[in-house]
């Protein structure tokens, strides 16, 4: 083992080491280790210290470091279908989210990612804002209920004609997404959604008791003149949407639906959320302004992250709202968790205050570009039957139709099998299915051969190109 061996390695070669060991066992001092292993002290005591936080080890000053006494087994499992009864209709479903149970096989090649590729991730400008936020002196006291006050002027300067005091931090877009249905809407009420739509916005909606109705969209996006008759039809006071960079079909608002879609929640008394997720994940073109732009009286409610364009446990986003709704968006951060860890939202300034932020951006929207294109060659040459929605401007995946007959599911099953990872299109609709889909990703593999071999191998469980056709 190299010195530049992390101590999750040497953790992982430790374990092996304690599973031929009896408990009580003394384990080969640091000394050892450092000699056996060819590293470092640092390395020998986080990994010890790694294996003494999982039970697997206990240290003794002065003495060593022991094999660790096994935890009992439970002689059966406990009987909790009583649980069942008090925790009556009220459904909180995941399955969307998840996809299918279990770890993928070793050596599958994710398509169904939502993240960056390690490798696409700013991972040495993190490490040094996450370093910069520790040495403050009050890194570790309480922060505001809002947000800090620089992070939250950060946002309010990337969403555009916005006040600091607009703006609400959130530990991430999910949590915003959560947070905003339950302060405006009741249980039991509609919530209009873009058809397809994100899987995450239905699950949450589900969870707050909302009923997601479907409008249906074209390739310029949501249709104002369904979302009029869906807003009549079920007397909705809230929609959700994604006008740049869809998740899932890429789709961006034209620009002559934007005020057309605020004159209608405006006409129903209604607010939008505005999930604008991918706010840094152009591909190089110039990335529309928000729907919150256009809108003059306070019904566009925006959210927005820091996770999906920098790394998954970056988990910062933003709420942004005005008038009486932020009140209810704070009070309900003050019922949920009071605030989001001050340590990361000094690394967020940290990171956002650095020009390496703006650098980073570009390289990954060159990065993202190359990719995409990789991905609709590979799917051009390998499964020609397969119909590409568009090729998106911006954004980490491609929406893609099956052909007539094609079971989504199916494909998807098959296709880990085949070891690679994709995305079934019924995930994405509220109601009843119009076709069959997928989604494929092109962020969170490792590179061009990852996605050729991906394609190659999704042929493969489609029985070759021909069938694909």
């Amino acid at each position: 083992m190299s010195d530049s061996s992390s101590s999750g390695e040497l953790a992982a070669r430790m374990r092996e080491m304690v599973a031929r060991l009896s408990p009580g066992d003394r384990l080969p001092s640091s000394r050892e280790l450092i000699q056996r292993y060819r590293v470092g002290p640092a390395t020998v005591s986080q990994a010890i210290a790694m294996l003494a936080a999982e039970g697997v080890v206990s240290t003794r000053p002065g003495s060593g470091t022991y094999v660790a006494d096994r935890p009992r087994q439970r002689a059966e499992a406990a009987d909790t279908a009583w649980q069942t009864v008090t925790l009556a209709d009220r459904s909180v479903d995941t399955r969307i989210l998840t996809g299918p149970p279990g770890p993928p096989p070793d050596g599958t090649i994710m398509l169904d990612g939502g993240y960056l590729h390690r490798s696409l991730q700013p991972g040495q400008i993190l490490t040094a804002a996450l370093a910069r936020a520790a040495r403050r002196p009050d890194a570790w006291d309480r922060a505001p209920a809002g947000g800090l006050a620089a992070l939250r002027s950060v946002f309010a300067a990337m969403t555009g004609d916005v006040s600091a005091d607009d703006v609400l931090v959130t530990a991430g877009g999910q949590s915003a997404l959560s947070m905003a249905f339950r302060a405006i809407a009741a249980p039991g009420d509609p919530v209009l959604v873009e058809s397809p739509t994100y899987p995450g916005a239905i699950a949450a909606a589900r969870a707050a008791g909302l009923r997601p109705v479907p409008v249906p969209m074209d390739a310029d996006g949501l249709q104002p003149g369904l979302l009029a008759d869906a807003f009549a039809m079920t007397r909705a006071r809230l929609l959700y949407c994604q006008p740049t960079y869809h998740n899932p079909t890429g789709a961006v608002l034209a620009p002559q639906r934007r005020r057309q879609v605020i004159d209608a929640a405006r006409a129903a008394g209604a607010f939008v959320i505005e999930d604008d997720y991918a706010r840094h994940l152009g591909h190089g073109t110039p990335v529309p302004p928000p729907l919150l732009a256009d809108d003059g009286d306070g019904a566009v409610v925006y959210l927005t992250s820091l996770t999906k364009p920098a790394a998954p446990s970056l988990r910062i986003g933003a709420l942004v709202a005005r008038g009486p709704v932020m009140a209810r968006l704070r009070a309900i951060r003050m019922v949920d968790d009071f605030f989001v860890t001050r340590p990361l939202q000094e690394t967020a300034v940290e990171l956002l205050s650095s020009p390496a932020w703006d650098r980073h951006v570009r390289t990954l929207a060159a990065a993202l570009r190359e990719r995409r294109g990789a991905l609709v060659a590979a799917l051009a040459s390998e499964l020609p039957g397969w119909t590409l929605a568009r090729v998106p401007a911006g954004g980490l995946h491609l929406w893609v139709r099956l052909p007539y007959g094609a079971d989504d599911s199916a494909i998807a099953d098959t296709a880990r099998q085949y070891g690679v990872a994709v995305s079934a299109g019924n995930r994405y609709f509220a109601t009843e299915l119009p076709g069959a889909w997928l989604r494929l990703g092109f962020a969170a593999t490792g590179g061009h051969a990852e996605l050729i071999e991906a394609t190659r191998r999704l042929a493969a469980a489609c029985g070759g190109s021909a069938a694909g056709a």
